[in-house]
Formats: structure tokens, sequence, C-alpha cells
């Protein structure tokens, strides 16, 4: 089985959706993943996702109301085959935290699996409107099917 962690700052937002996609797409592909999020901070510590996110979430038929927020540890380096940052910031933070080169591989920003999307930092909607989540969502449902993609095709 497969393990991925994605990885955003607060945990309750990019990282939330990124594990509900990713959970669902497995699912409908029938693969054995186990997918988790965490965030590189201690802000939402124990807290649901955001409640737009939720909502958006809802949209599309996944519920993330029943995640909590977590930090980012060392033992993930362990636990996961695969940790995706959202952008540039939580990436230099995990890298940071890793003690050697097996370590760093395991480490990448997730819009580096896109072979659409020509920037490599998802934006985050926390200050933003409606329209961000749902651009969100659409960059990480893209991104996860790409990835999807390449597993099944290992």
């Amino acid at each position: 089985m497969k393990r991925v962690l994605f990885v955003c700052l607060g945990n309750i937002c990019r990282s939330a959706m990124a594990q509900g996609v990713l959970e669902q797409l497995s699912k409908q592909n029938n693969l054995n993943l186990s997918v988790d999020s965490a965030g590189t901070s201690n802000y939402h510590v124990g807290e649901a996702p955001d409640i737009r996110m939720q909502k958006k979430a809802k949209e599309h038929n996944i519920n993330i109301s029943t995640q909590k927020a977590r930090q980012f540890t060392r033992d993930d380096f362990h636990n996961f085959d695969y940790i995706f940052a959202m952008d540039q910031n939580n990436f230099n933070t995990i890298i940071l935290m890793a003690k050697n080169e097996n370590e760093r591989k395991k480490v990448s920003l997730l819009l580096e699996q896109s072979s659409q999307i020509n920037f490599k930092n998802v934006p985050d909607p926390y200050y933003g409107n409606e329209k961000d989540f749902e651009t969100v969502y659409q960059i990480l449902n893209s991104t996860c099917i790409e990835f999807i993609n390449t597993l099944k095709n290992e």
C-alpha cells in the first residue's frame, strides 16, 4: 500500500481538501492508498477543516468534516512514501526537517505532478472568496487525477 501525505501551513484548507480528493479518487479507481494531511504550523491542531472548504468539498460529494488538523512531524518521513507540499514555503520547511537524502527524496511540490498547470504553488484560499475555494478544488482534483494515473501505470 502506498502512503501519501499532503502538507500546507495550517492543515485546514488545501491539504485537507487534497486528502479528501485523493481518498475519493483512490476508491473510484480501486487503489489501496493510505492518505493523510498535515500542516507545518500548529495554528489549528485538533480543528476540523475550514467550514468554507468543507462546504466546497461537499459540493463535490467529498466529506472532509471528520478530519482533524495536525502538525507535520519527523515521523512522517518514515510513515509516508510521498509527501506533497502545497507551496514552496511549506516545501522548504519540510526539507529543513529532513535528516538524509532518502527523506528529502520523498518530498516534492504537489503541482510537480501536473502536466497541465504551469505554476508550482497551490494558492491558499484562506483569505479569499468562494471562487478561490473552487479554484483550489479544481487544481487539486486535476493534479490528483494525474497522480492516480501515474500510480496505476507503475
